[in-house]
């Protein structure tokens, strides 16, 4: 069937519109920093997500030709389909969402399914030395209601949840000080309760990391299957009325008077608003206002075999909960519903070297340091994928200048699986012109450029940061590993 006949059925009562189908093959070694785009029309990643969500839900086939749209959202992934849902839901604007390759191909089916209460990588404490207690509260407020929204947002969705909170370990005895005093902080401070498990607690009663030497536990922490949450997400959309535009990647952005002219191969999508959701799929050329203000970071991830009841119970897995450890250069792992192991860290530098077996050979090593009875256990699924860090480690939900109908939620840092809906949210609030109450530096700032030491930031530095983080990188290691 082709798109036009497709869309052409879209309205009559009954028909179903098949989900598309991939034209061109999954590129493992796509980069966002030299690609001009993530392609067109790609396959997915070979991802545990996608492989066990079951048939896609239906979309709008391609874009085929030249149409107007109120508001156009960019990119299909958490982000982009809940900022849909909210302006369907809560202010009756019903959005075009363009994707350049398949539904939600990116940081979407791609992560570690971890939901957690935060909305970048810094910790509560840095938040106080960054922007003072006053603010770092209002973020905390801001963390709670993105879960509860969260919450709400996955009811009706067989997404597989597993709530319980997070565990954040120890891997070494000597991080337990500092989680202490992070805990003693979130109860004290921010009235938030965060408690310490010991070793030997930790180990015979939740999860036996051999490598643990104790715990802080969350209270608000969930694991989801990423996949089914996306396809849940892509329903609920259309569902609401939002047409969803596979690909349909944007390879050319102009102005026509207050129209914003989105050039797609099948054809030119003007635009009222614009709202960019991209995620670590970010090419560098989609808008001025965003180069060099993302540095994508590539993570790996690992699923097993189903392990056996037996399996399970001899190595002390006796938890579902999302765990991560304290490394820089951070583990994130679980035990999931299907009674396999899933566990995932930085990888690659570049998207050249992404597919080199050493660096799912170094996960694997670390996993099996972790639990060295499971390793006879074979892997079935391995992938990687990019995430959107900020160079301040913190997301922005913003308008980038004032004189244009442009906004953009981005920057999570690899905690986008629960507060990305709470980002959905706030861009419709931009979108909507309804976000005079978004008052936290993390909605009235942009994404600042990259910096050196601290000292100052500048777009003449971004460059150098592949060199830096590779400096980084091994002094990571030796923080992790050796100091």
């Amino acid at each position: 069937m082709s798109t036009a006949v497709k869309q052409g059925l879209a309205g009559v009562a009954g028909v179903r519109i098949p989900a598309s189908s991939p034209a061109d093959r999954y590129d493992p070694s796509y980069d966002p920093l030299i690609d001009d785009t993530p392609g067109r029309n790609r396959d997915y990643a070979p991802t545990y997500w996608v492989d066990t969500a079951g048939v896609p839900p239906d979309d709008d086939g391609p874009i085929d030709s030249d149409r107007d749209a109120d508001v156009v959202i960019i990119g299909s992934g958490f982000t982009g389909l809940t900022a849909a849902i909210a302006l369907a839901r809560d202010f009756g604007i019903r959005a075009t969402v363009l994707e350049a390759n398949r539904v939600s191909w990116g940081c979407s089916t791609r992560n570690g399914g971890q939901a957690q209460c935060a909305s970048g990588r810094l910790k509560r404490s840095q938040w106080i030395e960054r922007w003072g207690q006053e603010t770092a509260l209002a973020m905390h407020a801001e963390c709670l209601d993105a879960m509860q929204y969260f919450r709400r947002m996955i009811e009706g969705i067989d997404c597989d949840p597993q709530d319980g909170g997070h565990l954040y370990i120890a891997h070494r005895s000597a991080r337990m000080p500092v989680l202490e005093k992070e805990a003693k902080l979130l109860r004290e401070v921010f009235d938030y309760d965060a408690r310490i498990i010991d070793r030997d607690t930790l180990r015979s009663h939740y999860i036996d990391d051999h490598e643990a030497a104790g715990a802080m536990h969350e209270p608000e922490g969930i694991g989801v299957h990423a996949g089914k949450l996306a396809f849940g997400y892509l329903k609920r959309a259309r569902d609401l009325g939002v047409k969803v535009h596979p690909g349909s990647p944007v390879t050319h952005w102009t102005r026509e008077g207050d129209r914003h002219l989105l050039h797609t191969p099948g054809g030119v999508v003007r635009a009222r608003v614009v709202g960019v959701a991209t995620g670590g799929y970010t090419s560098q050329t989609l808008l001025p206002q965003l180069r060099n203000r993302l540095m994508p970071i590539l993570s790996n991830s690992v699923v097993t075999r189903p392990l056996t009841p037996q399996e399970i119970e001899a190595n002390g897995l006796n938890t579902h909960m999302v765990l991560t450890d304290t490394r820089v250069l951070r583990h994130y792992y679980r035990l999931m519903p299907d009674g396999r192991m899933q566990i995932g860290s930085r990888s690659a530098i570049t998207g050249q070297d992404a597919p080199q077996k050493r660096f799912e050979d170094s996960l694997v090593a670390g996993f099996h340091r972790k639990f060295p009875g499971l390793k006879d256990v074979p892997l079935q699924y391995s992938w990687w994928g990019w995430v959107d860090v900020s160079h301040d480690m913190m997301p922005r939900i913003v308008q980038p200048d004032t004189s244009a109908a442009v906004y953009y939620a981005l920057g999570y840092g690899g905690n986008g699986v629960m507060y990305s809906a709470q980002a959905g949210r706030r861009l419709a609030q931009w979108i909507a012109g309804q976000a005079s109450t978004l008052q936290l530096p993390i909605f009235r700032s942009q994404l600042p450029y990259p910096d050196f030491a601290g000292l100052f930031r500048a777009q003449w530095l971004a460059p150098w940061r592949r060199l830096g983080q590779r400096m980084l990188y091994h002094w990571y290691h030796l923080k992790d590993e050796v100091m």
